[in-house]
């Protein structure tokens, strides 16, 4: 079952399961609110509940994920161009000099096909394909969204997709293993713009480093939906502590 909830929830438990802490020991002050909040995020039973991804875009950064419409010239266009850029990068990582063919794992493999789109796709007229810039201007390789691509029309009118390429061998297209994943941070935002959200995703044989690239797949993300995982963690960093520590063989930094 699909459940909504308003974006303004959604951001209230995006915020919840995102901020980054350090260790703390919590005051006494704060143990009841802290009961409280862990019981509540429980009973969201957030693993379950499916979330409109356009809905958790906005949520974390206030951008609309804008749906294609192939009445729409500008966004007909991009679909085009990335599909040609698309074929012709797969002919070349299909060769028998592919470099792909060197890596001694496929998801090394993503690079490659994302450098080729990229490069491609700043080879058209009025259409430029740039790495992200996150909220303090610079370029971020990683994280979601990898590509921007932005079209000028003549008049100035601006239109702009964000692009993710995906590898996925071929017979597990239909798995249920988590292969997507989007992180909202605050300084590491790269979602900038309103836009269109496409994922392509890339098949091949499953052959180690003989990999045949068998077709690709353009999704809209304005008709996604998402999972939320929820869980507690740490670092090393906040495990081993000298308050954690209770016998060692050595002695602790």
């Amino acid at each position: 079952m699909n459940i909504r909830i308003s974006p303004v929830a959604l951001a209230f438990i995006i915020g919840l399961t995102t901020t980054a802490t350090g260790f703390s020991e919590p005051q006494p002050s704060a143990k009841k609110s802290t009961d409280d909040l862990i019981k509540l995020l429980l009973a969201q039973d957030l693993g379950t509940r499916k979330f409109p991804f356009p809905d958790v875009v906005y949520a974390a950064t206030g951008k609309k994920v804008l749906s294609f419409s192939p009445d729409h010239p500008p966004q007909a266009l991009i679909i085009k161009q990335i599909t040609e850029a698309a074929k012709a990068t797969v002919a070349e990582l299909n060769g028998v000099d592919s470099p792909v063919r060197q890596l001694r794992r496929i998801n090394e493999a993503s690079r490659f096909f994302e450098d080729g789109i990229h490069r491609r796709l700043n080879a058209v007229a009025n259409i430029t394909c740039e790495i992200p810039r996150n909220a303090k201007g610079n370029e971020q390789r990683s994280g979601y969204p990898d590509l921007l691509i932005t079209h000028t029309a003549a008049d100035g009118t601006v239109t702009r997709a964000y692009l993710d390429p995906k590898l996925f061998e071929k017979k597990s297209r239909a798995s249920s293993l988590r292969t997507f994943y989007y992180e909202p941070r605050t300084h590491t935002n790269k979602i900038q713009h309103d836009a269109m959200h496409l994922l392509i995703g890339i098949s091949h044989d499953g052959k180690q480093q003989a990999w045949t690239f068998t077709g690709w797949e353009i999704c809209d993300l304005a008709h996604f939906h998402v999972r939320l995982k929820a869980e507690f963690q740490a670092s090393n960093k906040d495990l081993y502590r000298p308050h954690t520590i209770i016998e060692s063989s050595q002695q602790t930094p």
